[in-house]
């Protein structure tokens, strides 16, 4: 039996910050292989990543917004410029999306 007038246990905080944390996910190492990255992609974007590939874009990341067609960003080999194909297969290079730094 406990006492309600007596203070509860609280879990101490961590004063040397040295609890785990999540890494960053945005940056680093690849997460998803390349069969996961173009699942869902129209078979047009598909054959537009692997033609792209061959002239060293990279497909860095897809964003995949609800109710749509996914977009797949691709990046030149100088990380400098990016393009996006549509869901027809064609490019864009000169897309209204923003990125993060």
């Amino acid at each position: 039996m406990t006492d309600s007038n007596l203070p509860r246990a609280v879990p101490e905080t961590d004063p040397a910050d040295t609890a785990p944390r999540m890494p960053e996910r945005r940056k680093g190492t690849r997460a998803y292989d390349d069969q996961t990255r173009l699942a869902g992609l129209t078979p047009e974007q598909q054959d537009t990543v692997h033609t792209m590939e061959t002239f060293h874009w990279r497909l860095e990341f897809v964003r995949r917004p609800l109710f749509r067609f996914p977009i797949p960003v691709m990046f030149n080999q100088a990380g400098d410029r990016f393009v996006v194909i549509r869901d027809d297969g064609t490019i864009d290079e000169e897309p209204d999306l923003k990125l993060r730094d």
